[in-house]
């Protein structure tokens, strides 16, 4: 394995030096003859790694002088990727200088001597460029991270265990024991997906009074540090103190007098001494009856300790293995094959379903690898690699998906993933971004960028299923099932003489660090403080991410890492950037969280920037652009552009030469653009890969303006926009560009002065009306029109509001969600087809295909409740502020039946609503 990691590094760090040397250093045309020294070199290169290859599987009596030759091998390339990452630099500050010839040629020297070596131990030269090399890299061992959030789809075959604890824990306990469910079985059996099934079942919303998730995942030597994450989980906020007391303290506040569900995912501790502790002070606290908590764990001890508590109410669940028909379903469904199964597949269905033994994770991964093949492909893939002889088990499994992943840069991004926390949500933009970086993303034609190459390396990915997709409320994330992370981590911390390259540790491991070591760091994860001289050493830096640092200032001494790629302090405390940054003339990504002081006066330096993040909304809002910044043409993400004055170089028109922008932009402080000829000058309309935007003016207590219209007018997107937001709008009138539109799908009208007519948006399906503030009515000829698309309308802070469209005018309508938030003068409201009408002035929560009213006083739902016979509603749910008895005052609709007007005023008092 340590071989093969040798060989895919040397296989991508090949590609990415022949392409610095001809794209970026300009060797093409300064030195075509070395240019063409270096093509040679890295093909002949690419032969006799096919042939070490041959090799190193074999008892050839050369394996170990192989073996050597590689490690020197990746020596040479990562030092000649060094040289010409330099002479970029140089390049890139028009200094380039004749003398760098010299290191050109020492770089063709050096890789010439490793084909002499490469004959003397006799490899065969194979023109195969695509090997099955694993990947490389050297991550820290990190705590696992799992959360609660379940796709309902991806539970199979355990809805007998499902019910079976559900009912459990419904079951109050009678006597005052502290209830305890572990769940115990192998990896790979579904533990943490059974139990975010369980945490997440409908009847526990009202049962329980707190449902706290906490994932463990590795063996503590202190009980503390599991009350510290109850303590967070059950708060939302992070714990600073490190006392016992205190954060049992805290946990006492959170779960008193309330009926609790504490999941213990992933627990790694079977020592009878610290389990006992935790337990005894976990009842202490004396909770409510019918409180449980659930544990799953590989460890079959843990169970069995609990057990003999003597103050533990204990019930044990083995997870069994899979029947084989459930197996059977999840690779038919990873493997995309539809009902009916090809006759390749059924053939083999015997021989699948022995290797996947039970085990719901060898299923979703033999069935993803077959969905990445042709069907003329399974049976060579099946028999050759899968499916001959017994052993191996689920890593075997595994490791032959990971063999067939192609191009080889796909097994590098893979096998990076692992730098990570096991189950870490990462982020799919900064994924891509740290994997660009590194330049495992290399171009192979004019057409493909860096990132569209990643995203198709992330499909791929997902495609085998080595990477989960999670959604959550705030987007889509990606991680790893902790077995196949310890097989891409077993990978990383391979057993070689060379360096590592890519590290995650604490301060404390890296000030200890020598300096053979630091040199051969190209990514570096820093969790702690940092000195000024710390970086200093880390000289070939391609990627710094720092986590929690506890100074608030970055050290001048990140000037020096020329080489750095991506740099990331959205995770610790840093608020100030120091000008040497601006050196950083090869920084492709900069991420940022807040800054106290502004950007660095010479952010424009920074010619080489494609992404600049910006996560802090309240100092972005009051924080200056950088002079200058139209000068980053390579820019593609900017999440914000604030106005500022053009003499100064913030002005609207820098916006214009960034024809590379991409996703969703900001623009605020719109009422400092002079008319529509400036607007323009953004080039809005020429940005055809912004997807969303959003338009900002000052205060609106502002005089209606003329001047507002003229430069909306000149905003004017690509038709490519799906979603618009305008804020603070003074104008009486709407661009003809937008009250045309046909490929606007979303739109948000914030404290505008005059609503537009909508009715020729033919594809808008979301439309949010929110702090418009004179507005008494809203009919449809002056808004909704012919919105034959139309699907959510959301009215939010309107306070003067009073009426909606009739029953009649809103029967064409597709509308599924209509939803008031705080208008509370709206009195009449009557449409046919919303399947969830929310009335509300309290946060969302959202019923599909029911009503939820809650206005302040009673008597404003008579006019609502009158119009029940157009509704098409299965239910009324009845939120009163002030007196839980309400409801004898207002009346139900006649067509819910008396049963379930009982079951909705019962279910509101239980609630405390």
């Amino acid at each position: 394995m340590a071989d093969a990691a040798v060989g895919a590094t040397i296989q991508v760090a090949l590609q990415a030096v022949v392409s610095l040397a001809a794209d970026h250093v300009n060797l093409a045309r300064e030195f075509p003859e070395e240019l063409e020294r270096l093509n040679k070199s890295a093909e002949m290169i690419r032969g006799f790694l096919a042939g070490a290859d041959e090799v190193k599987h074999s008892h050839d009596p050369r394996l170990l002088g192989v073996q050597k030759w590689l490690e020197q091998l990746e020596e040479e390339v990562f030092k000649a990727d060094n040289v010409l990452d330099e002479l970029n630099y140089e390049n890139l500050r028009r200094q380039v200088k004749y003398q760098h010839q010299l290191m050109k040629k020492k770089i063709n020297t050096n890789l010439e001597r490793i084909h002499r070596d490469a004959d003397g131990l006799g490899l065969a030269y194979k023109p195969q460029v695509e090997e099955a090399f694993a990947t490389i890299a050297t991550g820290a061992t990190s705590r696992r991270q799992t959360d609660s959030k379940i796709v309902r789809s991806d539970v199979l075959g355990r809805d007998e265990d499902e019910s079976k604890i559900v009912k459990k824990l419904l079951t109050e306990s009678e006597s005052d024991s502290i209830s305890v469910i572990p769940i115990t079985g192998m990896g790979g059996l579904g533990k943490t997906t059974l139990a975010k099934a369980v945490f997440n079942t409908p009847q526990f919303d009202n049962h329980f009074d707190k449902k706290i998730w906490v994932c463990v995942a590795e063996k503590v030597d202190r009980i503390e540090v599991v009350f510290k994450m109850i303590l967070e989980s059950s708060t939302g906020r992070k714990a600073e103190v490190d006392n016992r007391q205190v954060i049992v303290d805290g946990i006492e506040t959170e779960l008193k007098e309330k009926r609790y569900l504490l999941v213990l995912d992933d627990l790694w501790n079977d020592q009878e001494v610290l389990l006992n502790d935790f337990f005894t002070t976990l009842e202490a606290l004396k909770p409510k009856k019918g409180s449980w908590c659930l544990v799953t764990s590989r460890l079959q001890e843990v169970a069995i300790v609990l057990s003999r508590h003597r103050r533990i109410n204990f019930t044990r669940h083995d997870l069994r293995k899979l029947y084989d028909d459930d197996c059977w379903s999840i690779v038919k469904n990873w493997a995309n094959v539809g009902e009916e199964v090809p006759k390749e597949l059924e053939a083999l269905r015997k021989r699948v379903l022995r290797r996947c033994d039970g085990l719901p994770l060898a299923a979703t991964l033999i069935g993803g690898l077959l969905s990445k093949k042709r069907k003329q492909e399974w049976l060579s893939i099946l028999e050759g690699s899968l499916l001959n002889g017994d052993g191996g088990g689920i890593e075997q499994i595994i490791k032959v998906s990971f063999d067939h992943l192609s191009p080889v840069p796909v097994k590098k991004c893979f096998a990076y993933c692992s730098i990570f926390y096991e189950d870490t949500k990462m982020k799919q933009d900064l994924l891509v971004e740290l994997w660009m970086a590194e330049g495992f993303l290399q171009p192979d034609s004019q057409n493909q960028t860096m990132e569209g190459i990643g995203y198709e390396y992330l499909r791929t990915l997902l495609q085998t299923s080595l990477l989960e997709e999670v959604h959550d409320g705030r987007g889509t994330w990606y991680k790893m099932h902790d077995l196949v992370h310890d097989f891409a981590k077993s990978i990383l911390n391979r057993n070689s003489s060379n360096q590592d390259r890519y590290l995650a540790a604490s301060e404390r491991m890296v000030e200890i660090i020598n300096e053979k070591t630091s040199a051969s760091l190209r990514t570096l994860f820093l969790e702690g403080g940092i000195a000024d001289d710390m970086l200093s050493k880390f000289k070939y830096l391609h990627v710094l991410k720092l986590f929690g640092a506890d100074v608030k200032e970055l050290p001048t001494s990140i000037g020096k890492l020329i080489h750095l790629h991506l740099l990331d302090n959205s995770d610790s405390m840093i608020t100030t950037l120091p000008e040497s940054l601006c050196k950083l003339y090869s920084l492709q990504t900069l991420r940022i969280d807040a800054l106290e002081k502004g950007f660095p006066k010479k952010m424009s330096n920074l010619i080489s920037l494609r992404h600049l993040h910006y996560d802090d909304d309240n100092t972005g809002r009051k924080i200056q652009m950088p002079s200058g910044i139209g000068q980053l043409t390579c820019l593609q993400t900017l999440e914000f552009f604030n106005i500022g004055h053009q003499e100064e170089g913030r002005g609207i028109q820098e916006l214009g030469t960034l024809e590379d922008l991409k996703g969703s932009l900001e623009i605020r402080n719109l009422e400092l653009v002079n008319g529509k000829d400036d607007a323009e000058l953004a080039n809005l309309s020429k940005k055809p890969n912004m997807y969303q935007l959003v338009f900002e003016w000052g205060n609106r207590d502002r005089e209606s303006n003329k001047r507002d219209e003229d430069v909306l007018e000149g905003l004017q997107p690509h038709p490519n926009l799906k979603e618009l937001h305008i804020r603070k709008f003074t104008g009486d009138q709407f661009p003809q560009w937008l009250v045309k539109s046909s490929t606007l799908v979303e739109l948000h009208l914030v404290n505008c002065r005059e609503l537009p007519t909508l009715g020729q948006l033919s594809s808008l399906q979301h439309l949010y009306l929110s702090s418009m503030l004179d507005y008494h009515h809203i009919t449809i000829s002056t808004l909704l029109g012919n919105l034959v698309s139309l699907e959510d309308l959301i009215l939010s802070h309107c306070p003067k509001l009073e009426y909606l469209p009739s029953i009649d005018a809103m029967e064409r309508l597709k509308l599924r969600r209509l939803q008031s938030h705080r208008c509370r003068l709206l009195t009449k409201a009557a449409p046919s087809g919303p399947r969830s009408l929310i009335f509300r002035s309290v946060p969302q929560v959202s019923v599909k295909q029911q009503a939820v009213i809650a206005p302040k006083h009673c008597e404003r739902l008579k006019s609502v409740l009158k119009a029940e016979s157009a509704w098409n509603l299965k239910g009324i749910l009845l939120h009163f502020e002030h007196s839980p008895t309400a409801t004898s005052g207002c009346g139900f609709p006649s067509f819910l039946k008396k049963d379930e007007e009982e079951a909705v005023a019962s279910k509101q008092k239980c609630n405390g609503w």
